[in-house]
């Protein structure tokens, strides 16, 4: 580390306890933003987890509607953005004006939606879903329910092939990330190495995770990763949960999966990737960018949140 890394974190450091702050950081952030974080994993655990802190301050290192989410769980506190222009391809697949004429097709539906959407969606939503609880809160509907399932395609058609939903409407979204990966080099990347196992997140395309070994949300594939005995994982995934798979996995390897153009550097989220520590740190010195919600919207969107994580506790 060099010297200058070393007096930012210091910095940082030194801020987050004058203003009694909590960092967040994704796990497709970059390494050093994942070390100065007091907590790392996925979106909405983020910011459950932020919301029980007495922190006065919530500082996301991720994207706009991560923060957006630590702010409809957390209205009391102050929810900061280290960079304002950190979106996502996936949330940005679907905007709160197009979702609300898409809708007036489907009256008596029940509208499902990833928790990566805007708070705008996520206000039109009745209930949110996570990767990782999606088949569960689908599962939790009547046999017979309609359902709008937004905003990823994938995930979806995904959810709908394991619960045998057929009254169930997918939105035309999906990840710009996770639609790149290739078939092909992750067949090749297999015969390069037999023994390795391949882990893919339900975002990808059918054909991918036909791939497979085992499919599962970014908090899923790293329990997997660190609890299965092999020793090789093919990931097939933003290419930044590698750091947190080696860190907790020393002795294992990790190979990120490519996508079709390999010069593109497309298994990397930009977005994730812009928020760095010098971005951290004035965001912290500023106490800006703040994520504000008119608070109509957030209390609808809060209800989104509240009705899935009541489906959890009921089973």
């Amino acid at each position: 580390m060099v010297e200058n890394e070393r007096q930012l974190i210091d910095k940082i450091l030194r801020l987050k306890k004058e203003k009694r702050a909590v960092i967040l950081a994704h796990y497709y952030t970059i390494p050093e933003v994942q070390q100065v974080a007091d907590f790392t994993g996925d979106s909405l655990a983020l910011s459950a987890r932020a919301a029980e802190t007495d922190a006065e301050i919530i500082l996301f290192a991720g994207v706009h509607f991560m923060a957006e989410t630590a702010k409809i769980l957390s209205p009391d506190k102050k929810v900061l953005l280290p960079e304002p222009e950190a979106g996502c391809s996936l949330a940005d697949s679907c905007s709160a004006p197009d979702f609300e004429r898409f809708l007036r097709d489907y009256n008596g539906y029940t509208v499902v939606s990833y928790v990566n959407t805007s708070v705008g969606v996520k206000a039109l939503t009745d209930i949110c879903c996570t990767s990782g609880n999606a088949v569960q809160v689908i599962e939790s509907l009547p046999a017979d329910a309609k359902i709008v399932f937004a905003p990823d395609r994938n995930l979806g058609n995904y959810i709908k092939q394991l619960t045998g939903r057929q009254n169930m409407v997918v939105w035309d979204g999906a990840c710009g990330v996770h639609e790149e990966f290739s078939v092909e080099k992750i067949l090749e990347l297999k015969k390069e190495y037999p023994e390795a196992k391949v882990l893919a997140h339900p975002e990808c395309k059918r054909a991918v995770l036909l791939t497979a070994d085992y499919i599962g949300s970014t908090a899923a594939l790293l329990k997997y990763a660190s609890t299965d005995s092999a020793d090789t994982f093919i990931v097939v995934t933003e290419a930044g949960i590698l750091y947190q798979m080696q860190r907790e996995n020393p002795q294992k390897r990790f190979i990120p999966a490519p996508p079709v153009d390999s010069t593109c550097g497309c298994n990397n989220c930009a977005f994730m990737k812009m928020v760095t520590l010098e971005k951290i740190c004035s965001a912290l010195e500023r106490e800006a960018p703040e994520v504000v919600i008119d608070e109509e919207v957030r209390r609808r969107a809060e209800g989104s949140i509240r009705r899935m994580l009541q489906i959890g506790r009921s089973k």
